[in-house]
């Protein structure tokens, strides 16, 4: 009791601006931690579209993730059989020879699209102007990235070993979006760093390739 009214003399006792930056501080935590997870499963969801959706929604079913105002639906019972679902269906096909190349096509802007909205579902101090900004560049270019990424070492898989690469692809892809999934929600940090370094990675490498071809034309 003496050290909470000690806390509370404290308080009192600061100025206002104290105050205020000791606010701000938290809130921009908070936001930065939201944003690590949003990353996370924006990557995620490069490699699979609803299973890192359907992680999303089970974890705030569960009270352990709160989720952004609109996105409640997530955590709906309706919305988790649908993802479950829709998981179930997408990891099946993706082993499925010729149907997985002709998944790519149609995973590319649903891979975008799931990596913005589980990034806005997440970031929960952010004016909403800020935080679709966020999860648009941020999530989408992520989800973009990584989906491109994993399509073009389907498609090389596909011409050099006929498709017979094709499983452990999928295998590879399904392991990656289920441990991003997790590491993002239970370690956001972690997952912020290694996602951007990997990011960082991938444009320098396609930067190389295309200074490359302009000197050899």
């Amino acid at each position: 009791m003496e050290q909470f009214n000690l806390v509370s003399e404290t308080v009192q006792s600061a100025s206002p601006v104290s105050v205020n930056i000791l606010v701000m501080d938290i809130t921009w935590s908070d936001a930065v931690l939201s944003l690590g997870i949003g990353v996370g499963l924006a990557a995620a969801t490069g490699m699979r579209v609803f299973l890192p959706l359907l992680v999303l929604g089970t974890t705030a079913r569960m009270g352990w993730l709160p989720l952004s105002g609109g996105f409640e639906w997530l955590a709906s019972w309706p919305a988790i059989v649908a993802l479950a679902a829709a998981a179930i269906l997408e990891v099946g096909a993706y082993y499925v020879p010729l149907v997985d190349n002709f998944l790519d096509v149609l995973a590319g802007p649903l891979a975008v699209l799931a990596g913005i909205v589980a990034t806005a579902a997440v970031i929960t101090d952010l004016p909403p102007l800020v935080r679709w900004s966020v999860a648009i560049v941020a999530g989408g270019g992520t989800a973009g990235i990584v989906q491109t990424v994993m399509s073009v070492l389907r498609l090389k898989s596909t011409t050099f070993t006929a498709g017979v690469g094709n499983f452990m692809v999928a295998s590879v892809e399904l392991a990656g979006s289920f441990v991003a999934s997790i590491v993002a929600i239970l370690a956001p940090a972690i997952a912020f760093v290694v996602v951007t370094g990997m990011l960082l990675v991938f444009l320098l490498v396609l930067k190389n390739r295309v200074s490359a071809r302009r000197q050899t034309t």
